[in-house]
């Protein structure tokens, strides 16, 4: 670091900020000449805004490669590096430390935009939305890309230059997960962009058809996907390092991933119905611009200091704007929707409740519920310290009085839509599902008597092998009608999305039947061991076999050797330079029907004892194999060709008088 005109000078900060004020230039540009391209329809404009886009991320691309240079070199001269980064941090953490704070967060969200935007440049269909769409991508990348070079720049010299710098958080750096579930998760919010850029398109031009969404749902399935994973690798981060043995705590941050993940649910499912009966185009229109701002304002609870979160950043005015650009988003969305309506009423209505859309409709009517309830418990403690002074706290159980019982709807529908025809049921209901809801007495019926008590866990089961049977029936007739399960694959390369929708459902039975064991019958007891001495824990016998210490540069290890039956564990406490805190590190042994899960409390080598936490969880490794087979689903349903529209399916006309049918 040097200094210039009597000023804090950092030649890689300089780099990266001059990085910035490029891109920030190529997508104002981008911005100005899509609009005027739109309004004129002129090409060589609508090139010049593609263009201005591949300059945006070039430079996008050059400011992350600067920073993270800068970390992996030690330039304490960067703010940004001297506060979260330090010598002796392990290589993957100082990668994974350029999102571990966070302008350094904001500055991976705003590079992802930028190539979101430039493969949409490249792959844009050319037609009247185009110059549209980029203009509209443009508006996202200019809000981060300024919140870069104002409020949350990663670039800022440091006058008094450290030797050692700060380090990340120890949580940060506990875990290899912090290298994956971030980066999912902005994959996923960032991919929301794309199909709200091209629903505020459409109502800008007009053009309010089936076009955009079959240009869209790609995109939208890939984000969806995306925030799927990183909502189960964060499970699996806090399951692993946080010592809880748990997975889900209604914490903010965690709401602030799962109302878009409900709101994207709702919109892939809602669209079938736009493409098959040409009904809910205002509907999806409104639910697109509500789930990217969803994005959006999660990310001003978690980034603003207004709520209280293990995960989350606070840092001076970056809240604020975050919520004015909330304010932007759902203004521009819900205002342009509001002001198509008259032009996107539905040509067609519902003809019956029993039928597929009716199935979905009301599956969607209870995503956005969902939603809304869990923003309204988020926010709950902040209006009520505005109104009154002070703050209480929405706990988990509050949470759960409503999603169990929509948990439990959303898995009744599930059932019934994929069985049920288009339009109207030709015959009885119980024709149609008799064989799904014997399933699901039996199931029910088996998990009270097998010493289920709960009475949501055994409904849970019985809906559970319900949706199973309705995917079996649904497989089976579709097999019989070509000769037998050995036409199966045949099915499958044929109609890969209706496959893969089916596996999807699948994972999702998978993940409510771990969620609803290891909840309720999740077990803890602490217990303070010695040396060698066996004791009974939750009807096992454990016990302390050695206790060590571990040293390396960045961290000082004291590790436990515990016997659990006939499994050996090695939890950990943590404790890492520059912060005396120490971090507990879980062990865990996966298994099919249940986890072996010991934590390390406190631990006295010298006199030969430790206090330990021992858990059992049982199904709880079937949230993530579940989660698995829901992505193996939609990587299925994305294999399907691209179709300009669905087969049209329009209420049947009787005969003119004096024709013949």
């Amino acid at each position: 670091m040097t200094e210039f005109l009597g000023l804090a000078f950092s030649p890689l900060g300089a780099v990266g900020t001059l990085s910035l004020l490029f891109a920030f230039a190529f997508t104002l540009y981008a911005l100005c000449s899509g609009v005027l391209a739109g309004l004129r329809g002129d090409s060589r404009l609508e090139q010049s805004a593609r263009l201005a886009l591949w300059g945006n991320f070039l430079f996008m691309t050059l400011a992350m490669g600067t920073l993270e240079y800068a970390i992996l070199h030690d330039d304490f001269s960067v703010r940004y590096v001297a506060q979260h980064s330090m010598t002796v941090s392990p290589t993957w953490v100082k990668v994974v430390t350029l999102w571990a704070a966070l302008e350094g967060s904001i500055l991976l969200w705003a590079w992802m935009l930028s190539l979101y935007a430039f493969i949409v440049s490249l792959t844009a269909r050319r037609d009247v939305l185009r110059p549209w769409v980029m203009a509209v991508m443009s508006v996202s990348v200019l809000f981060f890309v300024g919140l870069n070079l104002t409020v949350a720049s990663p670039f800022t010299p440091v006058v008094d230059v450290p030797v050692q710098g700060q380090g990340p958080n120890p949580l940060l750096q506990n875990h290899w997960m912090m290298a994956v579930h971030p980066v999912l998760m902005y994959l996923g919010f960032v991919g929301l962009s794309v199909p709200f850029a091209y629903a505020v398109a459409a109502m800008l031009t007009g053009r309010l058809g089936e076009s955009w969404l079959i240009q869209t749902r790609r995109w939208t399935m890939v984000a969806w996907a995306f925030l799927s994973a990183a909502i189960a690798a964060g499970g699996w981060w806090s399951y692993e390092i946080l010592g809880w043995g748990g997975y889900w705590a209604w914490d903010p941050v965690e709401n602030a991933s799962f109302v878009p993940w409900l709101l994207a649910t709702a919109f892939i499912h809602s669209i079938q119905i736009q493409e098959r009966r040409r009904m809910l185009k205002g509907w999806n229109l409104y639910l697109i611009v509500f789930a990217y701002a969803a994005t959006v304002l999660g990310t001003f609870l978690t980034r603003s200091g207004v709520v209280e979160s293990v995960h989350a950043f606070s840092n001076g005015p970056i809240g604020p704007l975050f919520l004015g650009f909330f304010a932007l988003l759902v203004f521009i969305g819900v205002g342009l929707a509001t002001w198509r309506l008259p032009a996107i009423r539905d040509p067609h209505s519902l003809d019956s409740p029993v039928s597929r859309e009716g199935a979905v409709l009301g599956g969607n009517v209870l995503f956005v519920v969902f939603a809304a309830l869990v923003v309204l418990a988020t926010l709950f403690p902040i209006f009520l310290e505005a109104a009154r002074g002070y703050r209480t706290v929405v706990g988990p159980s509050f949470y759960n009085q409503f999603a169990a019982p929509l948990g439990l709807l959303i898995l009744l529908l599930m059932g019934v839509g994929p069985a049920l025809p288009w339009r109207r049921l030709n015959g009885s209901l119980w024709q149609s599902l008799r064989f799904p809801l014997l399933a699901a007495v039996v199931g029910a019926a088996l998990a009270l008597l097998l010493g289920v008590r709960n009475l949501g866990l055994a409904l849970t089961v019985g809906l559970c092998l319900y949706n199973l049977a309705s995917l079996g029936q649904l497989v089976w007739d579709s097999a019989r009608a070509r000769g037998g399960f050995a036409a199966l694959p045949g099915l499958v390369r044929e109609y890969p999305r209706r496959y893969g929708a089916y596996l999807a459902h699948l994972g999702i039975v998978f993940i409510a039947l771990g969620i609803g064991f290891s909840s309720t019958y999740k077990a803890k007891e602490e217990v303070t061991l010695q040396l060698g001495r066996p004791q009974t824990v939750l009807g096992k016998q454990v016990t302390l076999t050695a206790l060590n210490s571990e040293q390396r540069p960045e961290r000082v290890s004291e590790i436990a050797t515990v016997q659990v039956g006939t499994e050996t564990l090695l939890p950990k406490l943590n404790t890492y330079v520059n912060m005396p805190q120490a971090v507990a590190m879980p062990a865990v042994k996966y298994h099919f029907m249940g986890d072996t899960y010991v934590t390390l409390l406190t631990a006295k080598r010298d006199q030969g004892w430790a206090t330990v936490a021992v858990i059992q969880s049982p199904l709880v490794g079937w949230v993530w194999w579940g989660t698995a087979v829901l992505l193996l689903g939609t990587y299925l349903s994305l294999s399907a060709p691209v179709r300009e529209i669905a087969p049209r399916i329009v209420p049947a006309r009787a005969p003119r008088e004096g024709v013949t049918a």
